[in-house]
């Protein structure tokens, strides 16, 4: 499992470009990420979750068209791999078993 370990923040973020579709790029991913987390992160964060997805295969990317808005750059997107929706799927299982072992306790009112 060395290698294919995924944190929490990197599953929020695999998660928000799954969200974002086809408009997941650094301002948007941060943007949602802080809007649904309540918690603000920083552009350094970012790229560095988004450099460790990269290395491990879960996402890929690509530079869209320059825009005059943006000074003649371009956005770079972002996408989930196969690889990186089988982790998000490994991971909730887990999450799922650990929950269900989890003893009811009766509440008292």
């Amino acid at each position: 499992m060395k290698g294919t370990y995924l944190g929490e923040f990197q599953e929020i973020v695999l998660l928000t470009i799954l969200v974002l579709d086809e408009n997941a790029y650094g301002v948007s991913i941060q943007d949602e990420i802080s809007q649904r987390t309540g918690r603000e992160i920083s552009r350094g964060a970012l790229h560095t979750a988004l450099t460790r997805l990269d290395q491990k295969g879960f996402i890929t990317s690509f530079y869209g068209g320059a825009t005059t808005e943006r000074g003649g750059r371009r956005k770079r997107y972002y996408q989930v791999t196969n690889l990186g929706r089988n982790a998000l799927e490994e991971a909730k299982s887990i999450r799922d078993e650990l929950w269900n072992l989890i003893p009811k306790l009766g509440l008292q009112g």
